[in-house]
């Protein structure tokens, strides 16, 4: 094998050993992932599988996460397109000044607006929702997508605009079934980071929920005891939060690759 070939492949085992260690351990018991080290499971188990599909709290867990990380995506583009087309088309007083702000929100560390969020969602009803994390997402991922975007949307010429005006054709229907395919790379990259931000996010997720829209980060605290940490059982829990990131990268990957050659990414 060739050095130039040998490298990357060296490269890429190194970066997949950390899930390899995860996926194993999660075949383990706790006692067996503090008993030494072992490339492989000496006593292969599903127990913690079995504990997370079948206690209700575990896998609700999932379903909330699932639930407030595709609604902040949807919600997010729905309001990123318009903003997006607008900065992207037309030139109005302070554009790059709103431009810019629209990133600092962006850039402000998360920490800052979990106690503003957390009264105001107690105050209106929202707390304990799942439209209340989905919303406060909103806040970091519809500045993303409409930079992500309004990149896309700058290389598509606007002559285009002009001959589907022309052609007759109404704003709606240019934009559903001209422009839109036209920048569905871009969509499919702004999707991705939405929901990946939204499904990886802990410190809103944990502090604006308590019961009914728990995410899976928060129930990972339960395998605290007296005893320790269940090992065995946050392995298992690590491995099935990578499966929804997992299928999102499958269904957009062409997508991403495109939007790293063309876009702002």
């Amino acid at each position: 094998m060739k050095l130039r070939t040998l490298i990357p492949v060296i490269y890429i085992l190194f970066l997949l050993l950390p899930i390899y260690w995860l996926v194993a351990m999660s075949f383990k018991t706790t006692n067996e992932i503090l008993g030494g080290f072992s490339l492989f499971p000496q006593r292969f188990t599903l127990e913690n599988y079995q504990t997370i599909l079948t206690d209700p709290t575990w896998y609700w867990g999932y379903i909330n996460s699932i639930i407030y990380a595709s609604l902040n995506t949807v919600i997010s583009l729905l309001a990123a397109l318009p903003a997006a087309y607008a900065f992207s088309r037309y030139r109005f007083l302070g554009d790059k000044h709103l431009f810019f702000w629209l990133l600092t929100n962006r850039m402000a560390p998360v920490a800052v607006f979990a106690l503003p969020f957390f009264q105001l969602y107690s105050a209106v009803g929202l707390f304990d929702t799942h439209l209340a994390v989905a919303l406060a997402h909103c806040l970091f991922n519809i500045p993303l997508a409409v930079w992500i975007l309004e990149g896309f949307m700058s290389s598509v010429p606007k002559e285009l605009d002009e001959t589907a005006y022309v052609d007759g054709y109404s704003f709606p229907r240019f934009f559903v079934t001209i422009f839109f395919p036209s920048i569905k790379s871009g969509i499919g990259v702004a999707a991705f980071f939405c929901f990946m931000f939204s499904w990886v996010e802990l410190l809103l997720a944990k502090t604006l929920t308590a019961v009914a829209a728990k995410p899976i980060a928060a129930t990972m605290t339960r395998t605290a005891s007296s005893a320790g940490y269940e090992l065995g059982l946050l392995a298992a829990a690590g491995v099935l939060t990578i499966v929804p990131g997992a299928i999102v990268i499958y269904f957009v990957r062409n997508y991403i690759a495109k939007g790293f050659a063309l876009g702002r990414v």
